[in-house]
């Protein structure tokens, strides 16, 4: 069966049209849900730390995503230095936290997206690309006026907003944000954020209208939404409160990668119950709740001990 994507001719108008809103919102900075108000075109900082200049950490083929999106031959798989959160256990401190990478011009990510291209990906993904939507609008246009055919996979934290993601209606293929919260409390508590739960919902529902379920095609993803859950533990993700919104508010067939990876990492060590792995039994309890919601699409991450 053919899926029907986006036209490489749809994006180039969507972008060309909203690139000019999507870049005057750097200014004051409002490119997120931080609402920091800093010019980041004046190399003010805001939350995530950098200014308006495109920061990558790496862009390879990376075989470790969901299977419908690393497939065979791999994503192509930018990860972007910086984040809007302040996730104390981050998994990926150095590149989030820390900020490694070097910074490019569009014209230069661009040329990257289309050397992926070249190494036969699935896809390009962006790895935490919330607070650099505008500028990464302008190298998606640069690649496709070049030639790019691959789909774009949007791979968040899920605390990203709303406005910023009415300007990729049309553009984006896949997003793959996380659901991290069902308590408030825990999303400032461990991420830095006091309405993460609020936020994320929302966002979820308008990915979901954008894209709608997951298609795959031939084993690779197409279109659609991809939800991801790191189990976190001691019960801090609410797991059981994000299942039921998924099935009742989104769809009981919307694809969840539920995730068993979680080990601690960057300040873990200063909160007792993040100072740990899962244990077996926390991980099961999470997959019956994972059940009972009326899940069934999706990926369940192995135990890993």
């Amino acid at each position: 069966m053919q899926i029907k994507r986006f036209s490489v001719e749809s994006k180039i108008a969507i972008l060309e049209k909203n690139i000019p809103v999507a870049l005057a919102m750097l200014k004051d900075c409002t490119v997120c849900p931080r609402l920091c108000h800093v010019d980041r075109t004046n190399d003010e900082l805001g939350k995530c730390g950098v200014p308006a200049k495109l920061k990558v950490s790496s862009a390879n083929l990376h075989f470790g995503e969901e299977p419908p999106i690393s497939g065979k031959r791999g994503s192509g798989t930018i990860f972007l230095s910086g984040c809007n959160l302040r996730c104390i256990y981050c998994q990926n401190y150095p590149i989030s936290q820390y900020r490694h990478g070097e910074f490019y011009s569009v014209e230069q990510v661009a040329a990257m997206m289309l050397a992926l291209e070249e190494k036969n990906a699935h896809n390009i993904n962006f790895v935490t690309p919330t607070h650099f939507v505008p500028l990464l609008m302008k190298a998606m246009l640069y690649a496709y006026k070049s030639g790019l055919t691959l789909p774009i996979v949007y791979n968040s934290s899920g605390y990203d907003s709303i406005d910023m993601l009415t300007l990729l209606d049309g553009v984006i293929d896949v997003y793959m944000p996380d659901m991290r919260y069902a308590d408030p409390k825990n999303g400032l508590k461990y991420s830095g954020v006091p309405d993460y739960p609020e936020v994320n919902r929302a966002v979820i529902k308008e990915m979901h209208r954008q894209v709608g379920i997951l298609q795959v095609n031939d084993g690779i993803a197409s279109r659609g939404l991809l939800i991801r859950h790191l189990v976190l533990p001691g019960r801090i993700s609410g797991s059981k409160k994000i299942f039921n919104f998924i099935a009742r508010e989104i769809s009981s067939e919307t694809y969840v990668s539920v995730m068993s990876q979680y080990f601690p990492a960057y300040n873990a060590y200063s909160y007792p119950h993040l100072s740990r792995r899962l244990t077996k039994p926390e991980y099961d309890e999470v997959l019956i709740d994972f059940e009972r919601a009326g899940l069934s699409n999706g990926y369940i991450q192995p135990y890993l001990a």
